[in-house]
C-alpha cells in the first residue's frame, strides 16, 4: 500500500493552481485532438463515427480534472476506480483498435492531469509514429475469415469433393453446417475460410461451380474488406 501512496505522491511535489490545472486541462485538450486526427487518418473501418472522435477528446480532459483530483491521495483515486468499473459502454465497439485509442487518450489524460507534461508530449507523438506507421506499412495485413455456402447436387454430394479446391486457395477451412435444401434434393455446405492472399474471390468461385454443377456458390465477409 506504501508503494501505491508513493505513486501518487509523486506528482504532489508540484502545488496544484488554476495555473496548472489549466495548463493541464490545455496540454489534455491539444494532445487529445492530435490523437483524435491520428485516428481519423488511420481510420480503416466499416462505420465511421463523429461522436467517437469527439468522446476520444472529452474523456481525455476529463481524465486529466480526475487525475487532478486523486493525486496524492490513493484512497479517492481507488473509490473512483471502482465508480468508473461499474461504466459500460451502451453501443458495442465495432473496431478493436478502437479501444486502443480510448486507452491511448486515457493516457494522455492522466498524464496531463498529473502535470507530466513531457511524458504526455512524448507519449502522444511517439504512440500517433506507431499507430501510423502500422497503418502505413499495412503491418500483419491478412485476408479476415469468410463465410463460403455451397450448394451441391445429391448425386455429387461426398464428403472430399472441395478438398483439393480449398487447399489450393485457402488458409485454413473449416466445415461449420450441412443441411438440405430444395425439398432434400440438395445439400447446402457452409465452410469457414481464410483465402490466401493471392486467390481471388472469382477464381475462386469459378473452380467450385465446376465442381458443384453450376448451381449457387456464395463468399460473406465478416468484415468488410480493405
Amino acid at each position: 500500500m506504501d508503494m501505491i501512496q508513493d505513486l501518487f505522491n509523486m506528482s504532489s511535489g508540484t502545488e496544484s493552481s488554476i495555473y496548472m490545472i489549466l495548463l493541464a486541462l490545455l496540454t489534455a485538450t491539444v494532445l487529445s485532438l492530435v490523437v483524435s486526427k491520428v485516428y481519423m487518418i488511420t481510420f480503416t473501418g466499416e462505420r465511421y463515427s463523429q461522436a467517437f472522435v469527439h468522446t476520444i477528446v472529452i474523456l481525455s480532459v476529463l481524465v486529466s480534472v480526475v487525475m487532478n483530483v486523486v493525486s496524492g491521495n490513493a484512497g479517492v483515486a481507488f473509490g473512483l476506480f471502482a465508480i468508473f468499473s461499474l461504466i459500460r459502454f451502451r453501443s458495442a465497439v465495432t473496431d478493436v483498435k478502437d479501444i486502443a485509442y480510448i486507452f491511448f487518450g486515457l493516457c494522455v489524460g492522466m498524464t496531463s492531469g498529473l502535470f507530466q507534461f513531457d511524458l504526455a508530449i512524448i507519449l502522444t507523438f511517439f504512440a500517433s509514429a506507431v499507430f501510423y506507421i502500422l497503418y502505413k506499412v499495412e503491418y500483419g495485413k491478412g485476408k479476415d475469415t469468410q463465410i463460403l455456402k455451397v450448394t451441391v447436387p445429391e448425386n455429387l454430394n461426398h464428403e472430399n469433393l472441395l478438398a483439393d479446391v480449398l487447399e489450393q486457395y485457402t488458409i485454413e477451412s473449416t466445415l461449420r453446417r450441412v443441411e438440405t435444401t430444395n425439398l432434400g434434393t440438395m445439400i447446402l455446405y457452409t465452410y469457414a475460410i481464410r483465402s490466401k492472399n493471392s486467390t481471388k474471390d472469382k477464381e475462386l468461385l469459378d473452380r467450385i461451380r465446376e465442381k458443384n454443377a453450376n448451381l449457387k456458390v456464395s463468399i460473406t465477409y465478416m468484415e468488410s474488406p480493405q
